[in-house]
């Protein structure tokens, strides 16, 4: 039985009233403020400190966080400034994290749709074509055991390497004659 604070029992004796009374001030919670959950900074260097972003991609990220007293641009910059926040260090991770498995096309291509700087796209497609062919082959070892004997096994490994991103001439060369393979 839950009784409001004040009102007595006509059978309780005033000391057992006063223990009734603690019991119920203690069982019930105290009003708590509303919750705002962490805030837009505390969030992005959550988000950080898992793996690096685009200043845009980050953005699209805390977009549903953004109350009207946030300036999600300032924040932003605020990273940035503080070093928590680049897209240099992004391009550089998301390029080590693709090259393995992709082309320079596709690498590109998934660079720029992260808003990546023209200038660092293109100092990047450099460094990546230079080592195109390499990479373009241990993809094509890991996924067929041998040259392909047949046209339709061609257009079928060469359509493998394309959808990955690598370029016709490094693909020709790796499908062509056994002369090119440093095997």
């Amino acid at each position: 039985m839950i009784r409001k604070p004040g009102s007595s029992s006509p059978r309780r004796s005033p000391g057992q009233q006063a223990r009734d009374d603690d019991f119920e001030t203690m069982a019930q919670p105290a009003a708590k403020p509303a919750a705002r959950g962490p805030t837009l900074k505390a969030r992005a260097v959550g988000y950080l400190s898992r793996r690096e972003y685009a200043r845009n991609e980050l953005a699209r990220k805390l977009q549903p966080y953004v109350d009207e007293s946030d300036n999600l641009n300032a924040v932003l910059d605020a990273l940035e400034k503080e070093g928590w926040l680049s897209t240099e260090r992004f391009a550089h991770s998301l390029v080590h994290r693709r090259a393995a498995r992709q082309g320079t096309a596709r690498i590109v291509q998934e660079l720029r749709q992260h808003g990546v700087a023209e200038e660092q796209v293109a100092q990047l497609r450099d460094d990546l074509r230079a080592t195109e062919y390499q990479r373009a082959l241990e993809v094509w070892r890991k996924r067929y055991p041998a040259k392909p004997a047949d046209r339709p096994e061609y257009a079928r490994q060469a359509r493998f390497l394309a959808s990955r991103g690598f370029a016709h001439d490094v693909i020709r060369r790796v499908l062509g004659d056994e002369q090119d393979d440093p095997a």
